[in-house]
């Protein structure tokens, strides 16, 4: 026993065994229990060893109020539950532009959600603090799906939108929807029948149209006088610009509604301008259209650019504007001349009709070869006088006459073939003085087809321009009707489209070589090449997609519920079809009546 040690304070009761814990013993199998518990902790103890001088009684420590308590308990504040994230919101075009869009399913989707947790433990609405979890429900919202976390009660925890949102509630991809079916030139009843086949939500119609018409089809009118002002810049700066011109009407016949005239720049290909005729503007005159359109194409245009030439068809109308005496565009200097591929055209109907009569359908044999001699004559000759004596030598080559001395009925003085030896030939020759042979005199031979000869001499074609028309289709079929603002947007999308891609470069494969490929035409029963281009990028869109975004931004108010006004639309003309509409039950009655003298 240690000297300091008293026996008999080891046998007060301060110092009794029932204080001491058993810390250090083993338990029964020898293993040590705090081993065994990585978060045990020992039991606080307070009391005086016996090497202690001094006394220490519980009842005389120091009391510690509540406000000096240290609790091991975290801070409230830091374990809160986190605010649920709301709804994307569209307040400039970088929140959707450029975003990539995938088709989800909803089982997909819900089984995602289902399986998820809400960081909420109990409802969050008033009066209710039901726990979870919660029930996932899925609905749909035009293009959008949302999913709603309902409580037992059926309150609302949590909503989500698979779309950003505009201001006013309109959804992002609604929105977008509506624009790029205008922009890829695809139909909404179309569109909708593929999203209905693959069981998809899609924008309603009516608020298609609207988006359309607020917001589209001037952000792409704005768009192309952008892009139209950049290409006539460039052609300011040239002291003559030979102009191509073509009309394209909307449907075959005399009942056409619209009439797109186009204008394209000789050299570099590019549509200079665009203008879109209605009938009502026309005294709802169909064959009007196309000199109208000519007319205030020509006159925006020479005002802008130094026109030297300007090539059409040969419409009459627009031919008698250029009338050397009576002509509203005799004084300006511009020379009038005509398409090869018309003229040759119009020059191989004759020939056809002429080959139906008795006894001359021998000339059917002749008539691609003499459509490609006068193609030959427009080419070589330099004047009119080259262009007649090449020209009336097709009389006496299919006659088999290759020299031939002075055309006493001409005037003109002994000549020859310019081909060489001739090879196995494939059609008869045409008798001098048989009726197929004065039928063909007669048309080449006629003056008033030779006036507009000097017109071909220039050798201008606007094929070009036939591949744009042809181009429109992709935009602006003609087995579908669309209003004037809207029909203008279309086609002046096909424009943006053809001017930025029309100098694409040829596809190559990785050898170098071009890449080819096989066109059978029907008509001529002829296998062609055609030479393969790159494809497009459409890098103009994001652009154009912009500007659209940012109308709806900046207007300041949701989706106007009525059709834009616009001062310079053609139904402030009246009605197309010049009488007012009948009411329904006067269609009615008439039906009736028709069908009561039908069954009699």
């Amino acid at each position: 026993m240690s000297e300091d040690g008293d026996e008999d304070n080891y046998n007060d009761d301060d110092y009794n065994d029932d204080d001491y814990d058993d810390d250090d013993e083993e338990d029964d199998d020898g293993n040590d229990e705090d081993d065994d518990d990585e978060d045990y902790v020992p039991p606080l103890c307070l009391r005086a060893g016996a090497g202690c001088k001094t006394n220490i009684r519980v009842e005389n420590l120091e009391s510690i109020g509540l406000d000096d308590t240290v609790h091991d308990i975290p801070d409230m504040d830091s374990c809160s539950t986190p605010p649920l994230p709301g709804k994307v919101e569209v307040d400039k075009e970088d929140v959707i532009l450029g975003e990539r869009v995938s088709m989800v399913y909803h089982v997909c989707l819900q089984q995602l959600a289902e399986y998820l947790t809400l960081p909420i433990s109990h409802c969050p609405t008033s009066q209710c603090g039901v726990p979870g979890p919660y029930h996932v429900k899925c609905k749909e919202r035009g293009t959008a799906i949302i999913l709603e976390w309902i409580c037992e009660n059926g309150h609302c925890v949590w909503q989500w939108n698979s779309q950003p949102m505009f201001k006013f509630g309109m959804q992002a991809g609604d929105f977008m929807l509506a624009t790029n079916i205008l922009l890829s030139g695809n139909n909404y009843a179309k569109t909708a029948l593929l999203f209905r086949f693959l069981n998809m939500g899609v924008v309603n119609r009516a608020t298609f149209f609207r988006v359309q018409d607020w917001y589209c089809v001037d952000a792409i009118k704005d768009f192309w006088q952008v892009k139209r002002e950049e290409v006539v810049s460039r052609l300011k700066s040239k002291e003559s610009v030979v102009l191509l011109a073509d009309g394209r009407m909307d449907s075959p016949g005399f009942c056409a509604q619209y009439c797109t005239y186009t204008v394209m720049d000789n050299d570099s290909k590019e549509v200079v301008h665009v203008e879109n005729i209605n009938k009502r503007e026309t005294q709802r005159v169909s064959v009007r259209m196309e000199k109208e359109g000519f007319m205030r194409s020509f006159d925006t245009l020479s005002k802008e650019l130094k026109i030297a030439e300007i090539c059409t068809d040969a419409h009459s109308q627009i031919s008698a504007l250029f009338n050397p005496k009576r002509g509203q565009y005799k004084d300006t200097g511009v020379f009038h001349s005509l398409d090869m591929w018309h003229g040759s055209k119009n020059l191989g109907k004759k020939i056809h009709a002429a080959g139906q009569r008795k006894g001359c359908s021998i000339l059917l044999q002749w008539m691609k070869d003499i459509c490609n001699h006068f193609w030959f004559c427009c080419k070589t000759a330099e004047n009119y006088d080259e262009f007649f004596d090449l020209w009336i030598a097709l009389l006496h080559h299919v006659a088999n006459e290759h020299e031939w001395g002075v055309d006493e009925c001409l005037h003109r003085s002994p000549g020859e073939c310019l081909h060489g030896p001739l090879g196995d030939r494939n059609k008869d020759w045409v008798l001098r003085g048989s009726e197929a042979h004065n039928a063909l005199a007669e048309i080449i031979r006629n003056q008033r087809w030779l006036q507009q000869v000097p017109k071909y001499l220039h050798f201008r074609s606007t094929a070009e321009l036939e591949s744009f028309n042809n181009h429109i289709l992709m935009y602006a079929s003609k087995r579908f009707c669309f209003t004037p603002p809207v029909y203008e947007a279309r086609i002046l999308l096909a424009a943006l489209d053809y001017n930025h891609h029309v100098h694409r470069q040829p596809k190559r494969r990785p050898d170098g070589s071009l890449q080819c490929r096989k066109l059978y035409n029907k008509k001529s029963a002829m296998w062609s090449l055609y030479i393969m281009k790159e494809d497009k990028d459409y890098c103009y869109i994001p652009e154009l997609q912009r500007a659209i975004i940012g109308k709806r931004l900046s207007m300041g108010r949701g989706l106007p519920r009525r059709s834009q006004d616009r001062p310079e639309d053609p139904r402030r003309h009246g009605l197309l079809a010049g009488v007012p509409a009948p009411t329904m039950q006067e269609l009615l009655d008439k039906q009736s009546c028709r069908g009561a003298v039908m069954l009699q």
